[in-house]
């Protein structure tokens, strides 16, 4: 029996639920590209998106996805023979490492784990056992969507000074900006990278790109530039158009600049980041209530590094696959799959435009799926969810 007919759910890591207000502005009749409201927009969305990421530098926009950003960062700062060392742990910050391989610069990695943070120790050591400008810059991933494993970046900064070392710090935040709590001026990121589909709530199409003086400095002169990413041409720009190396994205535009509204309102990014926090607990308090051996398991073994966009679910016996159609065919809820193995995990996304009802009512379902399928649970996640919550009101 289906029961899905009613507003649908999509409980994915991105892209996430769509605010009303966003889509309106999305939706709306094309202006003037070359002078009028839009160029006051535009504006008003660079300088607001530079306090979502706590940070004075310079933002670029690209149009495109957050491997559109990984791109424009390496056509701008890297050399051909350049060398950056890959933190690796989950799937993302690899393929940051292999798509930036392809164009040609040399990648060395530190090893990591599934379950738990990048060894920071692991790191200090590895960069005090080459000269001090050996690498140009250490890749690194905040959330990573796959394994819902949360980094100490500032930690990470801390060891790379420790060591001597002049690489820059590159950070890819395309899962947690706007739902964890980043500061990169304060943490001494270089570069930062995300995208616009997940906690920015606005429809999949911009990449943003964050990059400190000394990035820019470090780039000046670099010899992969290309005309569409080269983020030369776009500083202190006066026409619209060089901002996004051509026509720009218009709808995404005004969206952005909507979700920017929704966030004043709620109180700004700090706000933001308290409602995710407890939303991911309550998450959490689920999945450790429905826990049993051999049964539902949180796939972060470090409580200091949950994230607060994504909660990845080990299901050990549990046929993930089965559970994941359960909860779409059957009552309407979208459940990510488990990147890393389909049969026998799932992740939850609670990032961006989301609330107490989205969240219960999504963990209500998967219970509902769970019992239908027979499938060994503790206690009522939902019941542990709801306490949570409560205690937050």
């Amino acid at each position: 029996m289906s029961l899905r007919h009613g507003r649908e759910t999509v409980a994915i890591p991105g892209p996430s639920i769509m605010p009303e207000r966003v889509l309106a502005a999305f939706r709306r009749a094309m202006p003037n590209i070359y002078e009028g409201e839009l160029l006051d927009v535009s504006e008003e969305l660079l300088d607001g998106m530079k306090p979502i990421a706590k940070t004075d530098g310079h933002l670029f926009v690209t149009i495109g996805n957050g491997h559109s950003a990984w791109e424009m960062t390496t056509s701008n700062v890297f050399n051909a023979g350049d060398t950056v060392l890959v933190l690796e742990g989950g799937r993302f910050a690899t393929a940051w490492g292999e798509a930036v391989e392809i164009s040609g610069v040399k990648v060395d990695s530190v090893p990591g784990s599934d379950r738990a943070p990048v060894d920071v120790g692991a790191v200090q050591e590895k960069l005090t056992s080459m000269p001090a400008d050996y690498y140009a810059a250490v890749l690194m991933v905040h959330v990573d969507t796959a394994t819902s494993v949360r980094n100490d970046v500032a930690a990470v900064r801390a060891a790379i000074d420790a060591a001597g070392s002049s690489a820059l710090l590159m950070v890819d935040c395309i899962a947690s900006m706007g739902c964890d709590e980043y500061r990169m001026d304060e943490w001494g990121v270089d570069v930062t990278i995300a995208a616009s589909q997940k906690g920015l709530m606005t429809p999949p199409g911009l990449g943003y790109v964050w990059a400190s003086e000394r990035t820019v400095e470090r780039g000046n002169g670099n010899d992969r530039r290309n005309s569409y990413f080269d983020w030369q041409k776009r500083i202190g720009a006066e026409a619209i158009y060089q901002n996004y190396s051509g026509t720009p994205p218009v709808s995404h535009i005004y969206a952005a600049r909507e979700a920017l509204h929704m966030i004043d309102e709620e109180g700004g990014i700090e706000a933001v980041w308290a409602r995710h926090a407890v939303l991911a607990d309550a998450v959490r308090a689920a999945v450790r209530a429905w826990s049993t051996p051999h049964g539902i398991d949180l796939q972060v073994t470090d409580p200091e590094a949950y994230g607060n966009c994504v909660t990845t679910v080990r299901t050990g016996s549990i046929d993930a696959i089965e559970l994941a159609r359960r909860c779409e065919d059957g009552a309407g809820v979208t459940i990510g799959k488990g990147l890393l193995n389909p049969a026998s995990m799932f992740r939850i996304g609670h990032m961006g435009h989301t609330n107490p009802p989205t969240i219960l009512g999504t963990l209500g379902t998967i219970e509902a799926a769970l019992r239908s399928m027979g499938a060994p649970i503790g206690e009522s996640g939902v019941a542990a969810a709801a306490d949570v919550i409560g205690a937050a009101l």
